[in-house]
């Protein structure tokens, strides 16, 4: 997929499941439709805080390193351990999450990996637009749950897409009033813009906004139902 073609649907509040593009303004959680807000960060806006730069220094004696994504029994095996950990719903595999069963990749791919020692604790992988980076999944050693790796990660692609000279990081969504997708706003909250897709709108995030958003689209919902 061209590099311009993927900022360009990601700028339309579309994100990367599989080989596809998809969006969504609604996910049902236990028999309750949520609405959907996607995210995204404007680089040039970014500045660490306190917490920021915190986890920053607290992982600096580990290894870093970015490279062509190429499915391995390495991360296979580390996200197995982190699937293990965790109390959401997650795909059981990497290749289910990012393949699904096709032998190519259609986007530009990378993974930036973080060791301790030479051993593999933490794995981020990331797609790159021409002006854009999206950070698909993060997935990391439970061992190592102090360290704080998944918000770790996303400083470490937001710093990469800044090297790189971007304008956006994209992040995915969260959801409104189901604070798990929460951590998303964690890397730097004034930067950080919320789209409105009933408006096309990218708009400084609040959540003031997200909750008027959220009231419009459930208003929305409702009139379609009746229509």
């Amino acid at each position: 997929m061209p590099g311009n073609m993927l900022d360009y649907y990601l700028g339309q509040g579309y994100y990367r499941m599989h080989q596809d593009l998809f969006t969504c303004r609604f996910l049902p959680i236990n028999d309750t439709l949520h609405t959907v807000h996607w995210l995204r960060l404007a680089l040039d806006n970014v500045t660490w805080g306190p917490e920021q730069r915190r986890l920053l220094r607290l992982n600096e004696p580990f290894g870093v390193s970015i490279r062509p994504f190429r499915l391995t029994d390495e991360y296979e095996m580390l996200y197995a351990q982190y699937r293990a950990s965790i109390t959401f719903d997650a795909p059981p595999t990497v290749e289910a999450f990012l393949l699904a069963g096709a032998t190519h990749n259609i986007f530009t791919t990378e993974v930036l990996e973080v060791r301790d020692n030479g051993q593999l604790i933490a794995a981020g992988i990331f797609d790159s637009g021409t002006r854009s980076l999206a950070g698909i999944m993060n997935f990391y050693d439970p061992a190592y749950r102090k360290n704080s790796l998944g918000k770790y990660l996303m400083l470490l692609k937001i710093n990469h897409a800044r090297q790189q000279h971007m304008q956006y990081y994209y992040p995915g969504y969260l959801v409104h009033d189901y604070p798990k997708f929460d951590y998303k706003l964690f890397p730097c909250l004034p930067a950080t813009e919320v789209f409105n897709c009933l408006r096309d709108q990218w708009l400084p995030f609040t959540w003031e906004e997200v909750n008027r958003q959220a009231t419009e689209l459930m208003l929305d919902w409702d009139e379609q139902e009746l229509d």
